[in-house]
């Protein structure tokens, strides 16, 4: 492509966003990211008609543009040359960071904190679902079993499997505040530890006056107790100790800076919080706990309608991170969480909302966007249905939507169905009910009553008769013969190609594009292709050819085979947010590769501990077609993965 055609690209992205309400501009490996001053002055149907623009999305305090994966580094370089101001992706972190203020700005740093242990939250709420399923009488009843016949060593497996998170929760959460807060996350985890401490008495068994233990008295008026399941008590900590630690750092002579600041930090930071913030910390939490508990039990199932309605309104706000904070001091205090089986069926009415506007829409791009959505929404993803459709077409949708959803969560206050984990959503969710049997029958009724009563309702008074016209004809009658006759061409010349086999790239499980945790490749915005579930971090050629660009974070590679075909492979989810870190790439931009010659180095844990997917993705840019993908099979690198023409 013509470099004037970037330059053109580049000139009127610009233009309709506006110049001066350009604030920065950054990129990552498919997506142009831009800080603006008015996200609604700009005219986003222009924009997306704008020749190589394939999509936009706000998100996270960036405007972003997906151009795709080479081409995105071309019109970024035509925008430098604009004298547009240029950052790097961790700077426009930091300037978001800057902007956002007051309850924006506390959801951010709740998010920041929580996401990266939800997976071991919800594990651990598999593993106690599980216990609860298997280690029940009436279950081993049908095989002529008891509990009583589980032998001791299992029992203390299992009980190590479902307690230990929850158990060390303070510490897991002081770990992570402390990375967001700018500590040494290490000294988080100890200080975390240290208010867990069985030395300590326990806080659950202290406020059990049947217990026989009390707290330790200090001065004689200060009761010294544990910090067992307190959410707040540990950020606080990590607050406290993050700044005393950054404040120590500027200060301490080199030569006891090593020892002497953490040693200081733990001092000060655990005797505050053991002596005084820990028991007030534990009490508010305890109370607010009782409020939602209160709320969730209002009769008539009124507290369920209004946390079941309103929720998919703080998602679209970014506020519904404040829930994750009640839902785990729930889980710490009590074992069962209501407050997510109440949101949870907002995810189920959207799911009827895209049936319906897939079945009664005409217009082609709205059917597959709903499908496209609906598909993101069974494994979690809301934000392609409440930006995309719900937000788009007079707000209809999304009030029927939202009444669903209230209803949905009246029931289940109702019943009195609750999880025992979190961070699993729609089909995934079933997974945190199995621990019942009765808490999962219901809680599978009324997820599929409300997809039915979403759809009917939507499908009946929800989608706008501006769908319902086929998409018209913008050419004349010769240009639409031209395009027939074209399209004849390319489909003769398409007939002609043989099914070419296509490897993995890396050992693991070979799953469709689909599947993916991410709207922009299960939607296949950049291109078909597939994606593999990682077993280890060497990603190998799949095939002989050329590199093509290397994306300087070490998460993208793209490739050009031998036989024309171009693609490329992307690491992980979001993980070009690591910056680079524990990514190590083994070629060099034009460099020759046979099949199997590794790529790059990807170090799992370190993704994983980052709170991202480590999937990899093949995508094909150069237009070929995926068949066959061998989903759900274990493969090597190099094995083939599918077929392509």
């Amino acid at each position: 492509m013509a470099g004037t055609d970037y330059q053109k690209t580049a000139s009127q992205i610009v233009d309709i966003v506006g110049r001066d309400n350009i604030i920065s501009a950054t990129h990552c490996a498919t997506r142009l990211r831009l800080i603006v001053k008015e996200k609604d002055q700009i005219d986003e149907k222009k924009l997306e008609k704008v020749n190589l623009v394939k999509g936009t999305f706000f998100n996270a305090g960036q405007y972003q543009i997906i151009l795709g994966a080479g081409i995105v580094n071309k019109v970024f370089a035509e925008m430098e040359k604009m004298g547009l101001k240029m950052l790097s992706k961790q700077e426009q972190d930091e300037i978001i960071k800057k902007q956002q203020k007051g309850v924006k700005r506390m959801m951010r740093i709740l998010g920041d904190i929580f996401i990266p242990i939800i997976p071991v939250i919800a594990a651990t709420g598999l593993f106690l679902g599980l216990k609860g399923c298997l280690f029940n009488d009436n279950v081993l009843g049908l095989f002529g079993a008891s509990t009583a016949m589980i032998p001791d060593y299992i029992v203390t497996i299992v009980n190590v499997l479902t307690e230990t998170a929850f158990s060390f929760l303070p510490a897991i959460i002081c770990w992570s505040a402390f990375k967001v807060f700018g500590g040494t996350p290490v000294i988080g985890l100890v200080l975390g530890l240290m208010l867990v401490s069985p030395i300590l008495p326990n806080a659950y068994s202290v406020a059990d006056p049947n217990s026989g233990i009390d707290a330790v008295m200090a001065f004689g008026k200060i009761p010294i107790v544990g910090c067992q399941g307190s959410v707040l008590t540990a950020i606080l900590t990590a607050l406290i100790g993050a700044n005393i630690e950054k404040r120590l750092r500027k200060v301490m002579p080199n030569a006891l800076d090593l020892i002497m600041t953490p040693f200081m930090v733990m001092l000060v930071t655990f005797l505050i919080v053991i002596l005084g913030i820990g028991p007030v910390m534990h009490v508010i939490e305890l109370k607010l706990v009782n409020i939602v508990e209160v709320l969730v039990n209002l009769p008539l199932g009124i507290g369920g309608f209004i946390i079941g309605a309103t929720y998919p309104l703080l998602v679209i706000t970014g506020l519904h991170h404040t829930y994750t904070m009640i839902e785990t001091s729930l889980l710490a205090n009590t074992g069962f969480n209501p407050v997510i089986t109440l949101c949870a069926m907002y995810g189920f009415a959207n799911v009827g909302t895209c049936l319906a506007f897939f079945m009664k829409a005409k217009k082609e791009s709205v059917r597959q966007t709903s499908i496209g959505a609906m598909l993101s929404q069974l494994f979690g993803i809301s934000e392609p249905v409440l930006f995309g459709i719900q937000l788009r077409y007079n707000l209809r949708p999304l009030i029927i939507m939202l009444c669903t959803s209230g209803l949905g969560a009246a029931f289940f206050s109702l019943l009195h169905i609750q999880s025992n984990s979190y961070g699993l959503a729609v089909l995934p969710s079933y997974l945190m009910y199995i621990y019942e049997g009765r808490q999962l029958l219901w809680y599978f009724a009324v997820s599929v009553f409300s997809v039915g009563l979403c759809f009917i309702l939507t499908y009946m008074f929800g989608v706008p008769k501006e769908v319902m016209v086929p998409d018209e004809e913008e050419n004349s009658e010769d240009a639409s013969a031209a395009v027939v006759e074209e399209t004849r061409d390319n489909s003769a010349e398409a007939a002609k190609k043989e099914f070419v086999d296509i490897a993995s790239p890396v050992n693991g499980k070979v799953i469709v594009l689909e599947k993916v945790n991410d709207p922009m490749f299960a939607q296949k915005v950049l291109g078909d292709g597939f994606a593999v579930k990682p077993s280890d971090g060497e990603i190998k050629a799949p095939v002989d050819g050329t590199v093509g660009a290397v994306f300087e974070t070490g998460h993208v590679i793209g490739l050009t085979s031998d036989d024309g075909r171009e693609f490329l492979i992307h690491i992980g989810i979001n993980t070009v947010e690591m910056n680079g870190d524990g990514f190590q790439v083994q070629v060099k931009e034009g460099q020759k590769v046979k099949q199997g010659d590794l790529l790059i180095n990807a170090d799992l844990n370190k993704i994983r501990k980052a709170g991202k997917d480590p999937s990899v993705m093949v995508i094909f840019t150069s237009g070929e077609k995926v068949v066959n993908v061998r989903d759900g099979e274990p493969l090597k690198a190099c094995e083939k993965a599918c077929e392509s023409f």
